[in-house]
């Protein structure tokens, strides 16, 4: 009984980081390609997922991500490698929902079991009125060696949108 006890609040701690992984929505899977072909085993790949920026109105990013095969991928325990493209787009008006900071998490996703996370942060340049995004992948030991950047100019959509907003209204002060 107390073995199933503290294999219960282990398993709540390892799922704990992942409930909280996610400063936006689940990514949507738009789709995987293999890339390297295992007899018995699921394939490596590569997936492209998108997901909306939470804090902003009418910007969508996209991001393609090395999933790793064998059995190890399949259970969950490989480590993924920290190759990620990123592309950003305005897909609507932009409105912002509320004051950001400089380089706040847009979303976060785990890369392996314990010590690797994936980042997109977001990020205005107020001169130029573009919204920045960053994606990156950081390791407890080793840091982040692999990262990918796209913007966003912030520009009317369509005829009807007459309001365009300014990031840098949006930043809290103090950054």
């Amino acid at each position: 009984m107390r073995l199933k006890g503290l294999a219960l609040m282990l398993l709540a701690w390892l799922s704990w980081p992942a409930a909280q992984a996610f400063a936006a929505d689940e990514p949507d899977l738009i789709f995987r390609r293999s890339t390297v072909f295992k007899l018995l085993s699921p394939n490596d790949k590569l997936a492209t997922y998108g997901v909306d920026d939470p804090e902003v109105e009418g910007v969508a990013c996209h991001f393609t991500v090395p999933e790793k095969g064998g059995y190890t991928g399949w259970l969950g325990l490989a480590e993924q490698v920290s190759d990620i493209s990123l592309a950003c787009r305005q897909i609507g008006p932009i409105r912002f929902k509320g004051k950001m900071e400089q380089a706040e998490d847009m979303f976060r996703q785990r890369r392996s079991l314990f010590f690797k996370k994936m980042q997109i942060v977001r990020g205005c340049d107020a001169k130029r009125n573009v919204l920045v995004y960053m994606v990156y992948s950081d390791k407890l030991i080793e840091g982040s060696p692999k990262n990918s950047t796209s913007t966003v100019p912030i520009m009317p959509w369509g005829p009807a949108d007459t309001t365009v907003q300014k990031c840098g209204d949006y930043v809290q002060s103090g950054q």
